[in-house]
């Protein structure tokens, strides 16, 4: 009597997920969204260095693998990445790449823009955004919890003292949802954590909306403007960070 096949092992499927990265154009399209902005196929076929019908094609795989999301605005559609989780994987995945030549590969004029301040899924990331949560948990604005950072009073008030609503954060903080409020996400170009979840957008914005952070145009990079680097003063830790993202 024949011997019966072996059943499939109950594994991860890190094949399919690796197929859909391993295409550079792909990849590049990946890297482009991960400012957590939305982006028109023209756009990611310009990032990708491919042609519209190209990137088409790479947009239906990562449609149907999950990758990205995809939004219909009148004639045109626009994509992001379809969740944080996403997000936070490629950003592991880049630390892995440049584990054994981190520095070398960040010794770029543009790559070190990115480096002091850049846009991660609508978080501040970087040399910047590092220093942001140290800040704040040094001064006690945060605290760790069991599955994230709670919001303390004196965090609330510094909230207040930049323009954001304080108390009404501090609730959010005692809410069910609490715990996706603020938690830490390992930097790409650190190697340390900054601050992610929906305080860490809100901050975010903030900056941007106040004009104390710029977007530079095509990246995603950061630059303090002069207003912000009296504004930020207070919260970073390595004044020439300030110097070097102006």
């Amino acid at each position: 009597m024949p011997r019966s096949a072996n059943p499939a092992p109950d594994e991860p499927r890190l094949a399919r997920v690796a197929a859909q990265i391993a295409d550079p154009s792909r990849a590049r399209m990946l890297s482009y969204l991960l400012s957590g902005e939305y982006a028109s196929a023209g756009e990611l076929a310009q990032a990708a260095s491919v042609t519209p019908a190209t990137a088409s094609g790479h947009l239906a795989k990562l449609l149907a693998a999950g990758f990205v999301a995809c939004e219909q605005r009148g004639r045109h559609r626009y994509y992001r990445l379809a969740d944080a989780e996403i997000a936070h994987a490629l950003e592991a995945l880049a630390l892995v790449a440049e584990r054994s030549s981190h520095e070398r590969a960040w010794s770029s004029p543009q790559r070190l823009r990115l480096r002091r301040a850049r846009c991660c899924y609508g978080h501040l990331a970087g040399a910047l955004g590092v220093d942001l949560l140290q800040t704040m948990l040094q001064r006690g604005w945060l605290r760790p919890g069991l599955s994230g950072y709670a919001l303390s009073a004196e965090g609330a008030a510094w909230l207040d003292e930049i323009g954001m609503d304080g108390a009404a954060w501090l609730a959010r903080a005692d809410g069910s949802a609490a715990q996706r409020t603020a938690y830490a996400c390992l930097d790409w170009s650190e190697r340390r954590d900054h601050l992610a979840g929906r305080l860490a957008r809100a901050l975010l914005e903030h900056f941007m909306a106040q004009h104390w952070l710029r977007r530079r145009a095509g990246e995603r990079a950061l630059d303090i403007t002069p207003s912000g680097r009296a504004a930020l003063q207070p919260v970073i830790a390595r004044p020439h960070i300030a110097d070097a993202c102006e």
